[in-house]
Protein backbone atom coordinates (compact mmCIF):
# COMPACT_ATOMS: atom_id res chain seq x y z
CA UNK A 1 0.00 0.00 0.00
CA UNK A 2 1.31 3.43 -0.92
CA UNK A 3 2.28 5.70 1.97
CA UNK A 4 -0.25 8.46 2.75
CA UNK A 5 -0.98 11.22 5.25
CA UNK A 6 -3.83 10.67 7.69
CA UNK A 7 -5.98 13.46 9.13
CA UNK A 8 -8.77 13.02 11.67
CA UNK A 9 -11.50 15.56 10.95
CA UNK A 10 -12.96 17.37 13.94
CA UNK A 11 -15.35 19.55 11.94
CA UNK A 12 -16.89 19.62 8.47
CA UNK A 13 -14.50 22.41 7.54
CA UNK A 14 -11.56 20.04 7.99
CA UNK A 15 -12.94 18.19 4.96
CA UNK A 16 -14.27 20.99 2.79
CA UNK A 17 -11.04 22.90 3.37
CA UNK A 18 -8.97 20.01 2.00
CA UNK A 19 -10.09 19.55 -1.62
CA UNK A 20 -7.16 17.31 -2.55
CA UNK A 21 -7.95 14.74 0.16
CA UNK A 22 -9.78 11.43 -0.07
CA UNK A 23 -12.52 10.95 2.53
CA UNK A 24 -12.74 7.78 4.58
CA UNK A 25 -15.61 6.83 6.90
CA UNK A 26 -16.39 3.11 7.25
CA UNK A 27 -13.71 2.23 4.70
CA UNK A 28 -15.46 -0.96 3.59
CA UNK A 29 -14.74 -0.24 -0.09
CA UNK A 30 -11.89 2.27 -0.01
CA UNK A 31 -9.48 0.15 2.03
CA UNK A 32 -9.78 -2.74 -0.44
CA UNK A 33 -9.07 -0.37 -3.32
CA UNK A 34 -6.04 1.06 -1.53
CA UNK A 35 -4.62 -2.40 -0.81
CA UNK A 36 -4.87 -3.22 -4.52
CA UNK A 37 -3.48 0.22 -5.42
CA UNK A 38 -6.53 0.93 -7.52
CA UNK A 39 -6.83 4.11 -5.47
CA UNK A 40 -3.63 5.65 -4.16
CA UNK A 41 -4.56 8.81 -2.23
CA UNK A 42 -1.83 11.05 -0.88
CA UNK A 43 -4.03 12.23 1.99
CA UNK A 44 -6.90 10.57 3.87
CA UNK A 45 -9.35 12.58 5.95
CA UNK A 46 -11.20 10.43 8.47
CA UNK A 47 -14.72 11.82 9.02
CA UNK A 48 -15.95 9.04 11.30
CA UNK A 49 -16.10 11.34 14.34
CA UNK A 50 -18.13 14.11 12.73
CA UNK A 51 -21.65 14.80 14.01
CA UNK A 52 -23.44 13.18 11.06
CA UNK A 53 -24.94 10.09 12.69
CA UNK A 54 -28.55 11.08 13.37
CA UNK A 55 -31.82 10.08 11.72
CA UNK A 56 -34.28 12.93 12.27
CA UNK A 57 -37.74 13.87 10.94
CA UNK A 58 -38.04 16.78 8.52
CA UNK A 59 -40.67 19.49 8.66
CA UNK A 60 -42.58 18.00 5.74
CA UNK A 61 -42.80 14.55 7.30
CA UNK A 62 -39.76 12.97 5.67
CA UNK A 63 -36.44 11.84 7.12
CA UNK A 64 -32.99 13.37 7.24
CA UNK A 65 -30.37 10.62 7.37
CA UNK A 66 -26.90 11.72 8.43
CA UNK A 67 -24.10 10.67 6.10
CA UNK A 68 -22.44 8.61 8.85
CA UNK A 69 -25.51 6.60 9.83
CA UNK A 70 -24.44 2.99 9.38
CA UNK A 71 -26.30 0.66 7.06
CA UNK A 72 -27.22 -1.54 10.04
CA UNK A 73 -28.69 1.34 12.03
CA UNK A 74 -30.61 2.65 9.03
CA UNK A 75 -32.09 -0.74 8.19
CA UNK A 76 -33.14 -1.25 11.83
CA UNK A 77 -34.70 2.20 12.33
CA UNK A 78 -38.40 1.73 13.12
CA UNK A 79 -39.54 4.60 10.89
CA UNK A 80 -37.52 3.25 7.97
CA UNK A 81 -38.88 -0.25 8.52
CA UNK A 82 -42.49 0.92 8.63
CA UNK A 83 -42.58 3.81 6.14
CA UNK A 84 -39.67 3.05 3.80
CA UNK A 85 -39.73 -0.75 3.82
CA UNK A 86 -38.01 -1.11 0.44
CA UNK A 87 -35.00 0.78 1.79
CA UNK A 88 -34.69 -1.44 4.85
CA UNK A 89 -34.98 -4.55 2.67
CA UNK A 90 -32.37 -3.26 0.22
CA UNK A 91 -29.90 -2.56 3.01
CA UNK A 92 -30.37 -6.02 4.50
CA UNK A 93 -29.85 -7.57 1.06
CA UNK A 94 -26.41 -5.98 0.77
CA UNK A 95 -23.15 -7.40 2.14
CA UNK A 96 -22.69 -9.12 5.52
CA UNK A 97 -23.78 -7.93 8.95
CA UNK A 98 -20.18 -7.04 9.81
CA UNK A 99 -19.87 -4.81 6.75
CA UNK A 100 -23.26 -3.20 7.35
CA UNK A 101 -22.10 -2.33 10.87
CA UNK A 102 -19.27 -0.25 9.38
CA UNK A 103 -20.61 0.95 6.02
CA UNK A 104 -22.14 4.43 6.06
CA UNK A 105 -24.98 6.05 4.16
CA UNK A 106 -22.73 8.54 2.37
CA UNK A 107 -20.09 5.94 1.64
CA UNK A 108 -22.66 3.54 0.24
CA UNK A 109 -23.73 6.13 -2.32
CA UNK A 110 -20.10 6.62 -3.36
CA UNK A 111 -18.92 3.02 -3.50
CA UNK A 112 -17.05 2.13 -6.65
CA UNK A 113 -18.00 -0.42 -9.29
CA UNK A 114 -17.00 -4.06 -8.86
CA UNK A 115 -15.86 -4.35 -12.49
CA UNK A 116 -13.04 -6.89 -12.78
CA UNK A 117 -11.03 -4.55 -14.99
CA UNK A 118 -11.36 -1.63 -12.61
CA UNK A 119 -9.92 -3.76 -9.80
CA UNK A 120 -7.03 -5.18 -11.86
CA UNK A 121 -4.34 -2.54 -12.40
CA UNK A 122 -2.80 -4.64 -15.18
CA UNK A 123 -5.97 -4.29 -17.28
CA UNK A 124 -7.26 -1.27 -19.24
CA UNK A 125 -9.97 0.77 -17.51
CA UNK A 126 -11.10 4.25 -18.45
CA UNK A 127 -12.58 4.75 -14.99
CA UNK A 128 -9.28 4.03 -13.22
CA UNK A 129 -6.87 5.16 -15.97
CA UNK A 130 -8.63 7.58 -18.36
CA UNK A 131 -7.87 6.88 -22.00
CA UNK A 132 -6.54 3.36 -21.44
CA UNK A 133 -9.64 1.67 -22.86
CA UNK A 134 -12.32 -0.62 -21.44
CA UNK A 135 -11.36 -4.26 -21.09
CA UNK A 136 -14.93 -5.26 -20.32
CA UNK A 137 -16.21 -4.28 -23.77
CA UNK A 138 -14.98 -7.50 -25.36
CA UNK A 139 -13.96 -9.28 -22.17
CA UNK A 140 -15.67 -10.74 -19.12
CA UNK A 141 -18.81 -8.62 -18.84
CA UNK A 142 -21.39 -10.83 -17.16
CA UNK A 143 -21.85 -8.43 -14.22
CA UNK A 144 -21.93 -5.30 -16.32
CA UNK A 145 -24.55 -2.72 -17.22
CA UNK A 146 -26.92 -2.77 -20.17
CA UNK A 147 -28.43 0.70 -19.61
CA UNK A 148 -26.72 4.07 -19.36
CA UNK A 149 -23.54 2.75 -20.94
CA UNK A 150 -21.16 4.42 -23.38
CA UNK A 151 -18.38 3.29 -25.69
CA UNK A 152 -15.97 4.13 -22.84
CA UNK A 153 -17.49 2.23 -19.92
CA UNK A 154 -20.10 -0.44 -19.24
CA UNK A 155 -19.50 -0.85 -15.49
CA UNK A 156 -22.59 -1.31 -13.34
CA UNK A 157 -23.32 0.53 -10.11
CA UNK A 158 -23.17 -1.91 -7.17
CA UNK A 159 -25.33 -0.29 -4.47
CA UNK A 160 -28.57 -1.86 -3.23
CA UNK A 161 -29.34 1.08 -0.93
CA UNK A 162 -29.06 3.64 -3.72
CA UNK A 163 -31.60 1.77 -5.84
CA UNK A 164 -34.21 1.96 -3.09
CA UNK A 165 -33.39 5.61 -2.44
CA UNK A 166 -33.73 6.36 -6.13
CA UNK A 167 -37.21 4.85 -6.11
CA UNK A 168 -38.12 6.83 -2.99
CA UNK A 169 -37.10 10.14 -4.57
CA UNK A 170 -34.21 10.87 -2.19
CA UNK A 171 -32.09 14.01 -2.25
CA UNK A 172 -28.42 14.34 -1.34
CA UNK A 173 -27.35 17.16 0.96
CA UNK A 174 -23.86 18.45 0.10
CA UNK A 175 -21.66 20.97 1.89
CA UNK A 176 -19.29 22.89 -0.39
CA UNK A 177 -15.84 24.34 0.23
CA UNK A 178 -17.28 27.73 1.23
CA UNK A 179 -19.61 26.17 3.81
CA UNK A 180 -22.73 26.58 1.67
CA UNK A 181 -25.12 23.61 1.60
CA UNK A 182 -26.90 22.51 -1.57
CA UNK A 183 -29.37 19.70 -2.18
CA UNK A 184 -29.24 17.53 -5.28
CA UNK A 185 -31.92 14.99 -6.28
CA UNK A 186 -30.40 11.52 -6.33
CA UNK A 187 -31.68 11.24 -9.90
CA UNK A 188 -29.23 14.05 -10.82
CA UNK A 189 -26.39 12.97 -8.53
CA UNK A 190 -24.90 10.23 -10.73
CA UNK A 191 -23.50 10.80 -14.23
CA UNK A 192 -23.59 8.72 -17.40
CA UNK A 193 -19.98 7.57 -18.08
CA UNK A 194 -19.14 9.88 -20.97
CA UNK A 195 -16.12 10.58 -18.75
CA UNK A 196 -15.95 7.36 -16.72
CA UNK A 197 -13.58 8.84 -14.13
CA UNK A 198 -16.24 11.40 -13.11
CA UNK A 199 -19.07 9.46 -11.49
CA UNK A 200 -21.07 12.09 -9.58
CA UNK A 201 -21.70 15.83 -9.42
CA UNK A 202 -19.56 16.13 -6.28
CA UNK A 203 -16.80 18.70 -6.67
CA UNK A 204 -13.35 18.46 -5.01
CA UNK A 205 -13.61 19.32 -1.34
CA UNK A 206 -17.38 18.79 -1.13
CA UNK A 207 -18.86 16.59 1.57
CA UNK A 208 -22.10 14.60 1.64
CA UNK A 209 -23.70 15.51 4.95
CA UNK A 210 -27.08 13.77 4.69
CA UNK A 211 -29.67 12.07 2.52
CA UNK A 212 -33.20 13.48 2.63
CA UNK A 213 -36.20 11.23 2.10
CA UNK A 214 -39.58 12.77 1.24
CA UNK A 215 -42.66 12.08 3.33
CA UNK A 216 -43.85 8.47 2.96
CA UNK A 217 -46.00 7.88 -0.10
CA UNK A 218 -49.08 5.69 -0.22
CA UNK A 219 -49.05 2.24 -1.73
CA UNK A 220 -47.16 -1.01 -1.25
CA UNK A 221 -43.40 -1.16 -1.72
CA UNK A 222 -40.75 -3.85 -1.90
CA UNK A 223 -37.19 -4.64 -2.96
CA UNK A 224 -36.41 -7.75 -5.01
CA UNK A 225 -32.84 -8.84 -5.70
CA UNK A 226 -31.70 -11.56 -8.11
CA UNK A 227 -28.14 -12.75 -7.58
CA UNK A 228 -25.88 -15.74 -8.12
CA UNK A 229 -26.10 -16.89 -4.50
CA UNK A 230 -28.37 -16.14 -1.57
CA UNK A 231 -25.96 -13.95 0.38
CA UNK A 232 -23.01 -11.58 -0.01
CA UNK A 233 -23.44 -11.21 -3.78
CA UNK A 234 -24.10 -8.16 -5.93
CA UNK A 235 -27.32 -7.94 -7.89
CA UNK A 236 -27.59 -9.27 -11.41
CA UNK A 237 -30.93 -7.46 -11.45
CA UNK A 238 -32.79 -5.76 -8.62
CA UNK A 239 -36.04 -3.84 -8.49
CA UNK A 240 -37.25 -1.35 -5.89
CA UNK A 241 -40.88 -0.51 -6.51
CA UNK A 242 -43.90 1.20 -4.99
CA UNK A 243 -47.39 0.77 -6.42
CA UNK A 244 -50.72 2.23 -5.37
CA UNK A 245 -53.94 0.80 -6.76
CA UNK A 246 -57.19 2.77 -6.40
CA UNK A 247 -60.56 1.53 -7.65
CA UNK A 248 -58.90 -1.23 -9.61
CA UNK A 249 -56.36 0.94 -11.43
CA UNK A 250 -52.74 1.87 -10.79
CA UNK A 251 -52.70 5.49 -9.66
CA UNK A 252 -49.11 5.78 -8.45
CA UNK A 253 -45.92 3.99 -9.50
CA UNK A 254 -42.25 4.44 -8.62
CA UNK A 255 -39.66 1.98 -9.95
CA UNK A 256 -35.87 1.84 -9.84
CA UNK A 257 -33.55 -0.96 -10.89
CA UNK A 258 -30.09 -2.11 -9.94
CA UNK A 259 -27.53 -4.37 -11.57
CA UNK A 260 -28.47 -3.24 -15.06
CA UNK A 261 -27.43 0.41 -15.10
CA UNK A 262 -24.31 2.50 -14.83
CA UNK A 263 -26.21 4.17 -11.97
CA UNK A 264 -29.31 3.26 -9.95
CA UNK A 265 -31.70 3.23 -12.90
CA UNK A 266 -35.07 4.98 -12.89
CA UNK A 267 -36.94 5.60 -16.13
CA UNK A 268 -40.17 7.66 -15.77
CA UNK A 269 -41.47 6.11 -18.99
CA UNK A 270 -41.72 2.74 -17.23
CA UNK A 271 -43.90 4.29 -14.54
CA UNK A 272 -45.99 6.14 -17.11
CA UNK A 273 -46.73 2.81 -18.82
CA UNK A 274 -48.42 1.65 -15.61
CA UNK A 275 -50.36 4.72 -14.46
CA UNK A 276 -54.06 4.48 -15.20
CA UNK A 277 -53.90 0.79 -16.12
CA UNK A 278 -55.62 -2.16 -14.48
CA UNK A 279 -53.01 -4.46 -12.92
CA UNK A 280 -52.43 -7.35 -15.31
CA UNK A 281 -49.60 -9.51 -16.60
CA UNK A 282 -49.91 -7.95 -20.07
CA UNK A 283 -49.65 -4.42 -18.68
CA UNK A 284 -46.58 -5.36 -16.64
CA UNK A 285 -45.00 -6.92 -19.71
CA UNK A 286 -45.42 -3.68 -21.67
CA UNK A 287 -43.78 -1.71 -18.84
CA UNK A 288 -40.93 -4.22 -18.82
CA UNK A 289 -40.53 -3.74 -22.58
CA UNK A 290 -40.14 -0.01 -21.98
CA UNK A 291 -37.48 -0.68 -19.34
CA UNK A 292 -35.21 -2.62 -21.69
CA UNK A 293 -36.09 -0.82 -24.93
CA UNK A 294 -32.73 0.97 -25.06
CA UNK A 295 -30.63 -1.80 -23.54
CA UNK A 296 -27.19 -2.27 -25.09
CA UNK A 297 -26.04 -5.69 -23.88
CA UNK A 298 -22.79 -7.46 -24.64
CA UNK A 299 -22.43 -11.17 -25.27
CA UNK A 300 -21.73 -11.97 -21.64
CA UNK A 301 -24.62 -10.01 -20.11
CA UNK A 302 -27.33 -10.35 -22.76
CA UNK A 303 -29.22 -12.59 -20.32
CA UNK A 304 -29.93 -9.48 -18.23
CA UNK A 305 -32.49 -8.27 -20.76
CA UNK A 306 -34.98 -11.13 -20.23
CA UNK A 307 -33.99 -11.36 -16.56
CA UNK A 308 -34.80 -7.68 -16.01
CA UNK A 309 -38.17 -8.15 -17.70
CA UNK A 310 -39.04 -11.18 -15.57
CA UNK A 311 -37.88 -9.55 -12.35
CA UNK A 312 -39.91 -6.40 -12.93
CA UNK A 313 -43.01 -8.38 -13.87
CA UNK A 314 -42.67 -10.61 -10.79
CA UNK A 315 -42.24 -7.57 -8.54
CA UNK A 316 -45.31 -5.85 -9.96
CA UNK A 317 -47.37 -9.02 -9.58
CA UNK A 318 -46.29 -9.26 -5.94
CA UNK A 319 -47.28 -5.67 -5.19
CA UNK A 320 -50.66 -5.82 -6.92
CA UNK A 321 -51.71 -9.39 -6.11
CA UNK A 322 -51.96 -10.46 -9.74
CA UNK A 323 -51.75 -14.25 -9.85
CA UNK A 324 -51.32 -15.10 -13.52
Amino acid sequence: MKQFDYIRAGANSDVTGTPDATIIAGGTNLLDLMKLEVMTPDRLVDISRLDLKQITPTRDGGLRIGALVTNSDLAADMTVRSDYAALSAALLAGASRQLRNKATTGGNLLQRTRCYYFYDTDQPCNKRDPGSGCGAMEGANRLHAILGVTDKCIASHPSDMAVAMQMLGAEVEIESTDGVTRTVPLSDFYLIPTDPAVETVLQPGELITAVILPAPAEGRQTYRKVRDRASYAFAMVSVAARIKVTDGKITQAAIACGGIGSMPWRDPAVEDALIGQEPAREVFGKAADVLVAEAAPKEGNAFKVPLARRTLIATLKELTGVQQ
